[in-house]
């Protein structure tokens, strides 16, 4: 009977000590439980900090990408001696071009992610409201208002605060040498507009396609327009000579189209798009008549620009306050007629070359090569005495350091300078490269690449040769090898015998839809043309 007790006894404690173990154990589990799920919104919080860290990082990479882009586009100063340091305005840490990526990061965000064909924008301001301002803004340009019109004038006015903030600061450094130019050309002062489409007013700014400064001239169009483009001079990074060949360009296509919106479409996707899209309307020179036979982003671009010209007119009414841009309230100008390098005029002058480079972006180098021509120089104008106070030793100071000869050769037999001058070029193929940044380079389109390489699709292999033509333009040689090449071997034409003072677009506009580019394609020929060269104008 004791045994038996004692048996259980001790199964009883043994159940006791077992369901303290079980709960112990729950216990444990629950504590293990709360505790992970504690870590797991840790974790879950983590997680979102470094998305957000790597979206940054991204948004920082691209701008990045951008500049090393930029950067062996310029790769030949390496091999002409320059430091880092010396680098141009588009790779150093220039007051404007660098200040205009870091505000471009910190709100890329603003107008972007919108599909303007399909967005409906609200906004507190009635449309009577909108249509009344538009209406008084008497522009010499028709301005409807409908909803794509509507659309972009929200977007410019209400949804970019900062980004027009900042444009509006340059407005009022920029719009008075537009407004000079546009004058000169009797054009309407509103076209004065277009640059804040084109470039946001960033006279640095370069596209993928290749196209610079701040009214976007390819490399093809500038040079037709009378732009310099050398190794040492980019007349497109110049606010003044850029604003002149756009008004010029301007002139030339409302001669052509008759219609200030279709010229400034034209702008945007040149004059062979606007002239299909009249054919395709059954002949109709109307920008809204024509609008659905428009490349789509050539569609928005008049709304565009009427919807930054709106917002800007409009500025005060929706609390848009100009950003300070510390851009000089008056300048002074001198003609310089020998080499002259910006740290020769900061070291005796006392102005610093990066204002020199923010107030004279064109000259790529930092030098002025005023030994084969007269060039200009702009600087702040309480400076002037200074500069002329030292004019006369400002040539000498440091010239072998700064104008050191071989350096000057050096860069003036770069490729790019080589391409410039005519014929062709082959480019190998670095890790890295794609079509795209090729064409950019080198001021053409991906097309082109394809076409001229025999390419069927963009796909390259590193050390792969690829032939460039300059300026876009094959040679009257290979023009001539291939009837692709050549419309003339399968077009009639006229013949036009080139006179004085003549230009590419000058006898363009005498044949209707004529265009330059189609003229200089037909003939196999560069933008250059000379007196009684006899050109074939197909008709």
């Amino acid at each position: 009977m004791r045994r038996s007790l004692h048996t259980a006894l001790i199964a009883t404690l043994l159940l006791v000590f077992l369901s303290l173990g079980d709960a112990k154990a729950q216990i444990f589990k629950k504590k293990i439980k709360e505790e992970n799920q504690e870590l797991k919104v840790q974790v879950d919080s983590l997680k979102k900090e470094l998305d957000k860290l790597k979206r940054e990082s991204i948004l920082k990479d691209s701008i990045a990408d951008e500049m090393i882009g930029i950067y062996e586009e310029n790769n030949v100063r390496t091999a002409a001696g320059l430091n880092p340091e010396d680098y141009t305005q588009e790779v150093t840490d220039s007051l404007l071009s660098i200040w205009y990526l870091h505000r471009q990061a910190r709100n890329s965000d603003e107008g972007n992610g919108y599909d303007m064909d399909t967005v409906r924008f609200t906004s507190n301001v009635t449309d009577e409201v909108m249509k009344s301002r538009l209406e008084k803004m008497n522009s010499f340009i028709t301005l409807p208002y409908n909803d794509k019109v509507r659309n972009y004038m929200v977007l410019y006015s209400e949804k970019m605060p900062t980004k027009m903030g900042t444009i509006l600061g340059l407005c009022k450094y920029y719009m008075p040498i537009f407004e000079e130019t546009f004058s000169k050309y009797n054009l309407p002062d509103e076209l004065k507009y277009m640059a804040v489409i084109e470039s946001a007013l960033n006279p640095v700014a370069v596209s993928r396609a290749g196209a610079k400064g701040m009214w976007q001239f390819m490399f093809r169009t500038a040079k037709l327009y009378g732009l310099e483009i050398n190794s040492f001079v980019d007349e497109r990074l110049d606010p003044f000579k850029s604003a002149d060949a756009a008004a010029r360009y301007l002139t030339d296509s409302y001669n052509v189209f008759g219609d200030w919106n279709l010229a400034i479409s034209s702008y945007n996707c040149g004059s062979g798009n606007i002239n299909k899209a009249i054919r395709r309307n059954g002949g109709k020179r109307d920008f809204w008549s024509v609008y659905d036979y428009l490349p789509r982003e050539t569609r928005g671009y008049v709304p565009a620009f009427v919807g930054a010209m709106y917002a800007i007119r409009y500025s005060k009414e929706y609390g848009l306050v100009p950003a300070d841009m510390q851009m000089p309230a008056k300048l002074d100008t001198f003609e310089i007629h020998k080499n002259l390098h910006f740290k020769q005029i900061s070291e005796l002058v006392g102005i610093s070359v990066d204002e020199l480079r923010n107030l004279n972006p064109q000259y790529i180098k930092d030098v002025i090569p005023g030994d084969s021509k007269t060039y200009i120089l702009r600087i702040p104008y309480n400076y002037s005495g200074d500069f002329i106070a030292h004019e006369d030793s400002i040539y000498t100071y440091k010239a072998s350091e700064y104008l050191n000869p071989q350096t000057l050769v050096n860069a003036r037999s770069s490729s790019d300078d080589a391409y410039s001058s005519g014929g062709t070029i082959t480019y190998k193929v670095k890790k890295g490269d794609t079509l795209g940044k090729i064409a950019a380079k080198y001021h053409v389109t991906v097309n082109q690449l394809k076409k001229w390489n025999h390419l069927k699709s963009t796909n390259l292999s590193i050390g792969q040769k690829i032939r460039i033509y300059k300026g876009g333009v094959p040679s009257s040689s290979s023009a001539a090898s291939s009837s692709q090449s050549s419309p003339s071997s399968e077009l009639s034409y006229t013949t036009y015998t080139v006179k004085a003072g003549d230009s590419l677009y000058s006898i363009a506009r005498q044949y209707p839809g004529m265009t330059a580019d189609r003229i200089m394609k037909f003939n196999g020929i560069g933008e250059n043309i000379k007196p009684g060269m006899r050109l074939r104008i197909p008709k």
